[in-house]
């Protein structure tokens, strides 16, 4: 009888186990810092590069990775995919980081990453890109509901800002300055074809800059600040929405003043409306950078430090020792509608249910 309890014992923790899920370490070539963006087009098929201008593909779910192509000079910051082949990838430009000489912000692959050509932009050339999301659009195709895809791109960190869209599938991006709202962008991200958000900042000077959160209700063609900080060296990072209405940010801070130890993220319930600050940390010492919510109770945050996780929407907070600098989260459901996370900073992660 003992033995059975015993047995019943060990299921029940490993099933309780697997429902929660774990982080793993991805086996990745080492980098010397913070790489920024990865991105899947299914739980197995994904791509990530950084700031060596280095691009890696994966067919396995991320036990595997291939470098697909070399491109010194440019430092890769954004990543979107429809598919295996077709995608785009932002370059952050010139006059910010030491040893970037490419001037193209972004690029287009047909292949898969392995060539890449410039981007057809129509209007002002931004600088560089800090971001790339791609919303599906409902619409009737031959009397038939289909999906299209619009592309939005924004940036970028150190100005100017721009917004480029394209609602052609990727061959021609429009052209936006948005520098009477915001000086600095970081994020896009869209919860209908109408409906997005940008993370951003107030001013190009870090001393003098505020966390900025703009809100655009008519597909990008205009834009409204919902948030603004009221400290200075502080901007907002990136955004996570689990839901239409549910959205987190990520704040990150510079003050040099010791004195002001609280480390925040902020959090909208009314779709983007109203924001509050929501307490993370005390420690001087933590910045932050890529946030990720699985639903709207479940999510992480990336720090200088490690990451860290919610399962009640902000209340409590718990350290995973594990995932440096992490900049970018993207959730996915995997095979049998298990839900399948990665994450990429000095390290690349992977997160199951």
């Amino acid at each position: 009888m003992k033995a059975i309890f015993t047995l019943l014992f060990i299921l029940v923790s490993t099933f309780s186990f697997a429902q929660q899920g774990t982080w793993q370490k991805l086996t990745t070539k080492p980098y010397p810092g913070k790489q920024d963006d990865i991105c899947f087009v299914n739980a197995e098929t994904g791509f990530y590069a950084n700031g060596q201008g280095k691009f890696y593909a994966t067919t396995n779910g991320g036990t595997t990775w291939e470098l697909r192509s070399d491109k010194p000079g440019t430092f890769w910051r954004c990543l979107g995919f429809a598919d295996s082949l077709n995608g785009f990838a932002g370059n952050v430009g010139t006059d910010y980081f030491p040893n970037v000489s490419d001037t193209i912000p972004l690029y287009r692959t047909t292949d898969g990453g392995r060539s890449w050509s410039p981007a057809n932009v129509i209007g002002n050339m931004p600088k560089g890109l800090c971001a790339i999301w791609i919303q599906n659009a409902p619409f009737v195709n031959h009397g038939k509901l289909d999906n299209k895809q619009i592309w939005h791109a924004a940036g970028r960190v150190g100005s100017p800002a721009y917004y480029l869209r394209s609602t052609d599938g990727g061959n021609t991006w429009m052209s936006k300055n948005l520098g009477d709202q915001c000086q600095m962008i970081f994020d896009i991200v869209f919860t209908s074809e109408k409906v997005g958000f940008i993370c951003a900042g107030s001013n190009a000077d870090v001393t003098e800059a505020h966390a900025v959160v703009l809100k655009t209700i008519d597909g990008g063609n205009t834009w409204k600040k919902v948030y603004e900080s009221k400290g200075i060296y502080e901007m907002t990072w990136k955004a996570s929405f689990p839901t239409k209405n549910v959205g987190y940010v990520s704040i990150q801070n510079y003050n040099p003043d010791t004195s002001i130890k609280a480390r925040y993220i902020i959090k909208t319930t009314d779709a983007g409306e109203t924001w509050k600050e929501v307490p993370l940390d005390t420690d001087f010492s933590l910045n932050q950078y890529g946030i990720g919510f699985i639903d709207e109770q479940k999510g992480w945050v990336g720090t200088t430090k490690t990451i860290y996780e919610t399962a009640d929407g902000g209340k409590t907070w718990k350290k995973l020792n594990i995932g440096r600098a992490i900049n970018k989260f993207r959730v996915y459901k995997g095979n049998k509608k298990k839900t399948v996370a990665y994450a990429i900073g000095v390290e690349v992660l992977k997160w199951e249910e």
